[in-house]
């Protein structure tokens, strides 16, 4: 494609997640941008870091999810509502689910993960997940119910004991207030397997202070609608009792259809270059979660909002760089740390310098999370709302 034809042709991005919304915000303050087009099928972005303090109310919802419409106001971003379901790598065509045909100068995949069953039987059946504003609203209306009508009988199975796993644990035991009881189930022999000790340590002590059982090396076989069957390390099958199960062992890619078929690697992932573009297309770029980076040093990278962040920040460069026939730049992670959310007013971090735990650790991560609200505009108006709040 030439340079002019390029110039005219917009930059497609699929996907309104941590790296397609950020990648279209950093193009929109780029002086005499190229058209944007990001296609995204829900009425919202959610801030997932903070979707706990959502839950448990300490937050409003247009702080943590904002409609898509609000952010993209005055900023020349066009956005269509739907998602896609092909992409034609040789037309350069996106074809979308409810029969929109579009076509691309440069496209973003940036499409995120769908829950992964691991092909147990039941999960999809009669486990909730928390990855949307709905299951938000589910376990609220669920921990309404089991305060309002008390039964030492009920509980909850979390199964996955990574930081979705702990920090929904945490939370939901400070939320329940003893009306329920929690067991957390990891299939592996620790909680928070891929984070620092520190954090590890100190999510141990909130889920002991909280009476979380924690069932680790214990294998999930069925997911009933009253009932969920496991295994220990002993193989021995046990039956346990639960009123519902909160599922967050694992996510997959959640790809559309590309034609011709992409190289993927062994997770599912779009294998793409150091500059994030797939290889099939140079003007195809992939990030977020199903990207798989070839580089030895940094493979495979955690799949993080932390890591999107950063992503936006160079494919947006990059887009810009090819525009003007400038060489593109490597991905390099920069690990700024890591912050997890162990209650109500209660958190861990390790980074910047600092290893702190407890209410400061708290606030510090929220003022961490402040400045990386998507846009300026929102970013004031949340900290105004925080400032004027008497819980702040």
């Amino acid at each position: 494609m030439s340079e002019p034809t390029l110039c005219r042709a917009p930059v497609v991005i699929v996907g309104g997640g941590f790296g397609g919304l950020y990648t279209a915000l950093a193009l929109s303050t780029i002086h005499d941008h190229p058209p944007i087009l990001l296609i995204e099928p829900k009425e919202r972005f959610i801030f997932f870091p903070l979707a706990y303090e959502l839950l448990s109310g300490e937050l409003q919802t247009w702080e943590v999810a904002p409609k898509y419409n609000k952010l993209f106001t005055g900023r020349r971003i066009g956005w269509l509502r739907d998602t896609v379901a092909m992409i034609d790598i040789k037309s350069k065509t996106i074809t979308t689910v409810l029969g929109q045909s579009q076509k691309f100068g440069q496209l973003v995949i940036a499409t995120g993960t769908r829950l992964e069953t691991f092909n147990i039987p039941g999960v999809r059946e009669y486990a909730m997940t928390f990855h949307s504003l709905r299951d938000i609203e589910r376990l609220q209306q669920l921990l309404k119910f089991v305060r309002e009508h008390p039964d030492k009988n009920r509980r909850i199975a979390i199964v996955g004991a990574g930081p979705t796993g702990v920090e929904l644990a945490c939370k939901l035991a400070d939320l329940a207030e003893g009306a329920i009881e929690i067991d957390l189930i990891e299939r592996s022999n620790q909680l928070l397997n891929s984070s620092r000790a520190f954090n590890r340590e100190q999510a141990q002590i909130a889920l002991s202070k909280r009476d979380v059982r924690m069932r680790m090396e214990t294998k999930v076989l069925k997911v009933r609608s009253d009932t969920i069957i496991m295994s220990g390390s002993d193989a021995i099958e046990e039956i346990l009792p639960i009123t519902k199960v909160v599922w967050t062992a694992g996510l997959s890619p959640s790809l559309p259809i590309i034609s011709p078929n992409p190289p993927i690697d062994k997770y599912g992932c779009l294998e793409c270059s150091e500059q994030l573009q797939l290889s099939q297309s140079e003007s195809i770029f992939v990030m977020g979660d199903i990207s798989s980076v070839a580089t030895s040093k940094q493979f495979p990278l955690p799949k993080t909002a932390q890591v999107a962040f950063q992503q936006a920040e160079l494919v947006c460069a990059n887009l810009i760089a090819q525009r003007k026939r400038l060489p593109l730049e490597a991905f390099h992670w920069n690990d700024l740390g890591e912050m997890i959310s162990l209650g109500i007013g209660n958190a861990s971090l390790v980074g910047a310098g600092l290893t702190l735990a407890g209410p400061s650790a708290f606030q510090i991560r929220r003022l961490a999370y402040l400045t990386r609200l998507p846009g300026l505009s929102h970013q004031l108006r949340v900290a105004t709302s925080w400032m004027l709040s008497e819980s702040y």
